[in-house]
């Protein structure tokens, strides 16, 4: 037994997909080419967290901010996760793999938002892992956005302004019922977080990799769960 089967993985992982379009630059490829070998570095790392016993992985799929690049590398990316989406539901009682969908899906295409939803349904019978996908997702978009159903719920007389606490507040964001990370990893290189969860994170551990995430694979999975356990998590404590 490795090392890394005897320590206890994170209850839940969150990673920020990062390096597909330099990935595919280095060799010369489309940008298209990087997403979708980022595809496969993403079914990858599911996989071996199942493995792991990891409950809960999300993962940095579209940002709010992603809209911004070409339309063929938007739409490049859209057909993979249809792709995905579609395979995931051929293959759902063989993978018992529960969906949840973090972020504003309004902008999707229809058949997209119909994907995601008939993903969600059918899925949450399963209880091994739950993968979350951040899709046309931006944190300060998601507590803008719980903010304003808060809103609502006061004006309609269901709560009361002034009895607001964190704990309450949670339950109107994306990931309501969701334990928050206690690992947050960035393959590529890069050291920022990008808008990705900014209120669940606020004592998740980040590690930052020196890998594009086309490349990543289990072995730095287990580089990154070793160095969280090396952490001394005190949570503002001594």
């Amino acid at each position: 037994m490795s090392q890394i089967e005897k320590l206890a993985p994170p209850r839940h992982i969150a990673i920020i997909m990062d390096g597909n379009g330099r990935w595919a630059k280095k060799r010369g490829l489309p940008r298209t080419a990087g997403h979708k070998a980022g595809a496969e570095a993403f079914r990858r790392t599911a996989n071996y967290c199942r493995t792991l016993g990891v409950e809960y992985l999300t993962v940095y799929a579209f940002s709010t901010e992603n809209w911004r690049r070409s339309e063929e590398e938007v739409g490049g990316i859209m057909k993979l996760l249809a792709a995905y989406l579609k395979e995931a539901l051929r293959d759902m009682q063989k993978n018992h793999v529960r969906f949840r969908f973090f972020g504003d899906l309004s902008r999707l295409s229809p058949d997209l938002q119909k994907l995601c939803l008939e993903a969600q349904e059918k899925s949450s019978e399963f209880d091994e892992v739950q993968v979350n996908f951040c899709l046309n997702y931006g944190g300060r978009d998601e507590i803008v956005r719980a903010v304003r159903r808060y809103a609502a719920d006061v004006l309609a007389g269901k709560c009361d302004a002034d009895a607001l606490t964190e704990d309450m507040f949670s339950l109107y964001l994306d990931s309501a019922g969701v334990p928050d990370p206690e690992l947050v990893i960035r393959p590529s290189g890069e050291l920022r977080t990008s808008n990705f969860l900014p209120w669940q994170t606020v004592y998740s551990e980040f590690v930052y990799m020196n890998v594009l995430w086309p490349d990543f694979g289990p072995e730095d999975l287990d580089s990154a769960i070793e160095e969280y356990h090396r952490r001394n998590r005190r949570f503002g404590g001594v």
